[in-house]
């Protein structure tokens, strides 16, 4: 990585030849001068690039009636919706940008430091303005020593390109916090956590204006739209297959490259996975877990640096994230070495009629906790059936018993957020009864602790986890990872056909 001179916009200077403000560039925190040659050779000599001609991008409708319908939930009020903003990873690198799942589903941008702002408007309604750095000053050195500038970071949509393709208004950042201390009173509220200068900004304005709006309001505000994302529309369904589509072709590669793993560690089958998730989409959606043999018991292993040996099983939890930002989250158990054991297969047969049953429990109107209810039931019948357990039932379900081998819950919300819609309200969501629309992961999982005395010697150090993303259809529901094989004998049956021949 080449060594950025301007790490952060100082003040310009004002004497340049022209007259024009000039930046300087900085080293090791010093900011050194810039030749007034130079500095009038940078601004000669570069083509006009604007686009003129713009469609909006295919998301912009379905952002659009988003939009609406926020602003019909709160009338006569500001809302604010930040991107975020860069991260420090470590000195002075950041870490990738992603941007605020809310963000996103209102306006289809990714860029960092955005921001939507619904200003409400004397006769009703909502105008939504989209605030963005626009592109770099190719007049004042911006775009060749400022850290955001083109030359550094790529280059940036006009503001004029970004309203074309997200069909809003777009509106320099750098104005936003004048635009809000100057705009008729009215009530604000903010999705916090990701701007923190928006965050005290907004209150501090308030604090000026004796406003009575309140951390509580802007925990509505993310509230009411995590209730409105628990149900995707026909576009979101779309990106949703499409990242499962990619996660399928992902687990084949790491099928293929198994011999190669095996020669070095987990860590191959993190980066085969990986490469899929970079070429077909934007990144991985979380971290993957890439866990063979024991490690395969700890339920978010992502150190993958263990051993990768026939014989042993490999619990795979990975998801390709869309370059529209939604996330596959699949999750197979599969034998190295192609043939489960018998042992393996016991434990495996287990896991998949739970899932089977906690699938079958997903359809409009039924409880969302059904299908947990029903998965931990047929593993809490098993783990009787095989002594582990005291009966009946009903008993070890009441007291969570099962627990002990299972630890989680058998699935969450999937979309924008690996658990999407995290702060829906309880009512709608772990309260709520399913509609259609929704999309969620149904994932039992037993895990047998290598140091666990309660089990038996073979079992100890096995872990098995089954994940599909099934989306809730108007008739019952439709498994959106099908492309992966689920039964024991059809996934030895993969392997061999996918695996390359020896």
């Amino acid at each position: 990585m080449t060594e950025h001179q301007g790490q952060q916009q100082p003040p310009p200077d004002t004497a340049a030849a022209d007259g024009a403000p000039v930046f300087k560039s900085r080293k090791n925190g010093v900011y050194r001068s810039v030749s007034d040659e130079l500095s009038a050779w940078m601004r000669t000599g570069w083509a006009d690039t604007e686009r003129s001609e713009l469609e909006p991008i295919e998301q912009a409708p379905y952002a659009a009636k988003r939009r609406a319908a926020l602003s019909a939930r709160f009338p006569g009020e500001r809302l604010v919706i930040p991107a975020g903003g860069l991260k420090t990873r470590s000195n002075d690198t950041e870490y990738p940008f992603r941007a605020a799942c809310d963000y996103v589903y209102l306006t289809g941008d990714q860029s960092d430091d955005g921001c939507l702002v619904l200003e409400p408007r004397p006769d009703g309604g909502h105008d939504a303005t989209v605030y963005l750095r626009p592109r770099s000053n190719r007049d004042n050195g911006e775009f060749w020593l400022d850290a955001h500038g083109e030359l550094w970071s790529g280059r940036r949509d006009s503001l004029t390109e970004a309203g074309r393709l997200l069909g809003v208004h777009a509106a320099d950042v750098r104005t936003l916090d004048t635009v809000l201390r100057e705009a008729p009173a009215a009530p604000t509220r903010i999705v916090r956590g990701h701007d923190a200068k928006l965050d005290q900004a907004l209150a501090e304005l308030r604090a000026d204006a004796d406003a009575d709006t309140t951390d509580d309001a802007d925990a509505e505000l993310a509230i009411h739209i995590d209730d409105a994302r628990l149900v995707k529309d026909d576009w979101e369904i779309g990106q949703l297959q499409r990242a499962v589509d990619s996660t399928v072709r992902g687990f084949e590669d790491v099928v293929r490259t198994l011999d190669a793993a095996q020669a070095t560690s987990e860590r191959y089958i993190e980066g085969t996975f990986f490469l899929r998730a970079r070429v077909e989409g934007n990144d991985v959606g979380y971290g993957t877990i890439a866990a063979a043999g024991p490690h395969a018991t700890t339920l978010h292993w992502m150190r993958n640096d263990g051993a990768v040996r026939s014989g042993e099983l490999l619990l795979l939890d990975a998801g390709v994230e869309t370059t529209t930002l939604y996330t596959a989250d699949v999750t197979r158990t599969i034998p190295i070495g192609g043939t489960f054991t018998d042992t393996q297969r016991r434990v495996y047969d287990l896991v998949f009629a739970a899932q089977e049953a906690g699938i079958a429990a997903v359809a409009p109107g039924r409880a969302y906790r059904d299908f947990h209810d029903a998965a931990q039931r047929i593993l809490a019948e098993g783990l009787i059936a095989w002594g582990l357990l005291d009966g009946p039932v009903e008993r070890v379900v009441e007291l969570g018993l099962q627990r002990r081998y299972t630890l989680h819950g058998t699935g969450h919300m999937l979309g924008l957020d690996v658990h999407d819609c995290a702060v829906a309200r309880t009512e709608d969501y772990i309260d709520g009864r399913l509609a259609a629309g929704m999309v969620l992961t149904v994932e039992p999982g037993l895990y047998f602790q290598p140091d666990d005395l309660t089990v038996p010697e073979e079992l100890r150090g096995i872990g098995v986890r089954i994940e599909d993303d099934v989306l809730v259809t108007p008739e019952g529901n439709r498994v959106l990872s099908d492309g992966l094989p689920r039964t024991a004998a059809d996934v030895e049956a993969w392997m061999a056909r996918v695996a390359p021949q020896g």
